[in-house]
Order: structure tokens, then C-alpha cells, then sequence
């Protein structure tokens, strides 16, 4: 049976239990004697509390991606809070769709594919680690950009940019250049709160399918769908 907790979790998903189990033993016998045991069964319920919410970060839950191919799925889970025009994109060619995600606390962070996608090329940027709800982040704050060339008609250009928030330090992309990416095949995380974009050059025939405040699933959810496109 598969262990709902993703690899790319490591080391935090093996080091924090040990932590908190020696912790919790190391406490209750210093405990013993001067807290009642109420007290003492209380900080370790908390304890594991504490533990739990934080394993919650790493949950990888089991997607199957849908198979229409004139959508592309949100990279992300999350909520939708910003959709912007962007101009002059370099590796777009213009200008573009910018569709942002927030990653509270609570959310999956396993990031993966709009569509079936090849990786052009990967562009990490150092930077701040202001407050991923401001869209502001996504200028000043460290990033992770994947350049996507879709594998299907319209074979446009997208990016994919993780980026680091005030509390995620720390991004995972395991994918290199010249690899294939399927729809939905999860390619990293943001460790902990954080933002994921979306950038679509703005053509005719790719409409935006979401609205800022919907909540949406990473490799589930449409947000753009390309009309009177030809298989």
C-alpha cells in the first residue's frame, strides 16, 4: 500500500518523528512527579498535534489527471488570486496570461504539469521571502521558473514559476531540461505556504476558465481552455 507522504519530503517526513518521540519521552520522565499526568498527557497530545500538522505539509494524495487535451490544469493546489496581463515575456514572445495560486498552510504542495509538456529549460532565482498572498512576491521573492513547450496543438509556450513565500523556504523541482512531462505528472514542491503561476500567451482561442478566489486542485482543475482547437 502506497504511503500517502511524498518523497519530497525528505529529510523532514523521518527526522521530525524521532524528534518529537524523544522529545515526548525525554519530557514525560523529567515530567514525572512535578505535572499531574493530565498535564503531561496533554503536552504530548499536543506534541503530536504539532506533528501531524506538520507531516500534513508532505500528503500526496492519488490524482488521476483528465484526459482532455484543450485544457491546461492548474499547477497547483490552492486558491486563485491574482489574474493579470503580463507584458513582453521573453520565452512567451509577448504578452501573456498570468494566473496566480496561494498555497495556504493547509494545501497540497506538490506542484505539477498543466499538459503533456516538454522542459525547455530551468531558472532558479535567488530573492526575498515576502508574503506569497501579495502578488508583488512574484517579482522580488526566490523563484523557480520551468520554461514548457506543450507537446499538443496549440504548441505554445508556458512557465510554470514556483515561488517561495514568508513562511517556504525551501523549493524542490526534480525534473532537468529535455525531459517529457505528462498532464498532471508532478514535477516538485514549495516546502510549506507559498505560490505557484501560471503564464499562457494571450491569443484568441485560450479563454481563462477560473475566477480570483476559486479554490483549485493541482492536476484537476481547468484553468485555461483552448477553443476551435484542432486535435
Amino acid at each position: 500500500m502506497r504511503i500517502p507522504l511524498t518523497s519530497y519530503g525528505l529529510p523532514q517526513v523521518v527526522i521530525w518523528p524521532i524528534v518529537i518521540v524523544v522529545v515526548m519521552g525525554l519530557f514525560s520522565a523529567l515530567a514525572t512527579g512535578t505535572l499531574s499526568l493530565w498535564m503531561v498527557l496533554g503536552i504530548d497530545f499536543l506534541l503530536l498535534t504539532i506533528l501531524f500538522w506538520a507531516l500534513s505539509f508532505f500528503r500526496d494524495p492519488e490524482r488521476i489527471s483528465p484526459t482532455d487535451t484543450h485544457v491546461l490544469l492548474a499547477p497547483a493546489d490552492g486558491k486563485i488570486t491574482d489574474i493579470t496581463t503580463v507584458d513582453d515575456m521573453e520565452f512567451i514572445g509577448g504578452k501573456a496570461l498570468r494566473i496566480g495560486i496561494f498555497l495556504s498552510i493547509f494545501n497540497v504542495h506538490i506542484n505539477r504539469s498543466p499538459c503533456k509538456a516538454k522542459v525547455e529549460k530551468i531558472e532558479h532565482r535567488p530573492g526575498r521571502y515576502k508574503n506569497a498572498l501579495n502578488p508583488e512576491s512574484s517579482r522580488v521573492n526566490e523563484s523557480n521558473n520551468l520554461y514548457l513547450s506543450r507537446l499538443e496543438k496549440p504548441h505554445d509556450r508556458l512557465i510554470v514559476r514556483q515561488i517561495s513565500g514568508a513562511i517556504a523556504k525551501r523549493i524542490v523541482c526534480t525534473v532537468a531540461p529535455g525531459q517529457n512531462l505528462s498532464t498532471g505528472e508532478k514535477f516538485g514542491m514549495i516546502k510549506f505556504g507559498s505560490r505557484t503561476e501560471l503564464y499562457v500567451p494571450i491569443h484568441p482561442d485560450a479563454r481563462c476558465v477560473v475566477v480570483v478566489g476559486q479554490p483549485v486542485k493541482a492536476g484537476l482543475t481547468a484553468l485555461v481552455r483552448y477553443e476551435a482547437c484542432p486535435d
